[in-house]
């Protein structure tokens, strides 16, 4: 049995919508036992294997040894692997549900965080984790597959071929961007809160599909791996400043934001170097729209994937100005705020001091003659 969701004390009603919310893991993990089940069994297997195995297998000769070449098993990309998309969406669901329970939970547990810090410290935990096992798998993938040498990322274009990793890491990406919308369902998230993750998986998908698609895989990577390293420096800041880290969480914030701004520039950097500079030394004959062999670089291609990267940068440039304007707005207003406590705090210290004080001297009359408190008092209506 896998993690479900929080129970009432009330079991609910089979098929509901609150017990498929509950149950939600248990029944998205059966679906996917289904599958794999269905591979054991000659009649099925068939079947099972278009969901669970990577289809578009080419066999590229690649040369093991100096004048001797062996042929490998690689892969395309093509429609079959939306069968596969599907099967490692659900696979998505049940590693959610398992991270929240037994990571996420616990935690939220000790450092019992109010509901709105809950749900953030819970979206942090859950991006985190998914922006850290690719960071690792992307930096295997550029390093095994030399994309440290910038003009790889262009020659040989199109990139029809791409080993197991490389097309799963794909797969997995659009698997996982995808899960998002049913778990606004499993997870109840609030209206309000819904349009901000439609918003940034709608970005994820608009960008990685498309570039699958027309064998811009190697570029795509690649920026991913600049894009989700801003994004886990900022996730993991938020976590420690949720744990009470707030020292170490603010160095780490100022860090995080350099890498924001020079991410952002690497990113457009790249990808001038890529689309305007490094596909379009292809001689002219090869720059031709294709389907059948993968080409998809042509001038005009080139230009609306270059200007849709670089006004991806632009609006999260101005989302993060934005960001960075109402966080000093904020402590601009909490320093007012501070001051005029503090202001008001010692004004009403030195009132008390001054009725100190007067008590203290009209003590003292008390204690004189009467003919000497006669004689002060008519000082001060003198005085007055």
């Amino acid at each position: 049995m896998v993690a479900k969701g929080k129970k009432s004390g009330k079991n609910p009603p089979v098929f509901s919508h609150e017990f498929i919310i509950q149950n939600h893991a248990d029944i998205v993990s059966c679906v996917a036992m289904v599958f794999v089940l269905g591979l054991m069994f000659q009649v099925s297997s068939p079947l099972a294997t278009v969901f669970i195995a990577l289809h578009h297998n080419v066999s590229v000769p690649v040369e093991i040894q100096p004048g001797v070449t062996q042929d490998m098993i690689h892969y395309t990309a093509g429609f079959k692997d939306i069968p596969a998309v599907f099967f490692y969406l659900l696979i998505a669901i049940v590693m959610h549900a398992i991270i929240q329970e037994y990571l996420l939970d616990k935690i939220n547990r000790k450092l019992h965080l109010s509901k709105i810090k809950h749900a953030k410290f819970d979206e942090s935990g859950q991006l985190l984790s998914f922006y850290l096992i690719s960071l690792f798998w992307a930096g295997d993938i550029i390093y095994r597959e030399n994309m440290m040498n910038i003009a790889s990322l262009w020659d040989g274009y199109p990139h029809n071929s791409m080993t197991f990793m490389f097309k799963f890491f794909f797969i997995i990406q659009i698997s996982y961007w995808l899960h998002v919308f049913p778990e606004l369902y499993f997870q109840k998230v609030k209206k309000e809160d819904m349009s901000a993750k439609i918003q940034y998986a709608c970005l994820y998908l608009a960008f990685i599909v498309p570039a699958y698609m027309m064998r811009f895989t190697r570029v795509t990577i690649v920026l991913l791996f600049i894009h989700y390293l801003v994004e886990a420096v900022f996730h993991g800041c938020r976590i420690l400043a949720y744990a009470e880290k707030t020292s170490i969480a603010k160095t780490i914030f100022k860090i995080g934001d350099l890498l924001f701004v020079l991410g952002r520039f690497a990113s457009v950097i790249l990808a001038v170097l890529t689309y305007w500079y490094g596909l379009a030394k292809a001689p002219l004959e090869e720059q031709v729209l294709d389907f059948q062999t993968g080409n998809f670089n042509t001038g005009l291609i080139r230009l609306n994937c270059l200007v849709a990267v670089c006004a991806l940068q632009a609006f999260l440039m101005y989302k993060f100005i934005i960001f960075q304007a109402q966080r000093l707005r904020e402590a601009k207003s909490t320093d007012v705020a501070a001051a005029a406590l503090a202001k008001a705090k010692k004004t009403q210290q030195e009132r008390a001091k001054a009725r100190k004080e007067k008590k203290g001297v009209k003590e003292d009359e008390d204690d004189l003659p009467e003919v000497d408190q006669a004689t002060n008092k008519s000082l001060r209506q003198r005085v007055k």
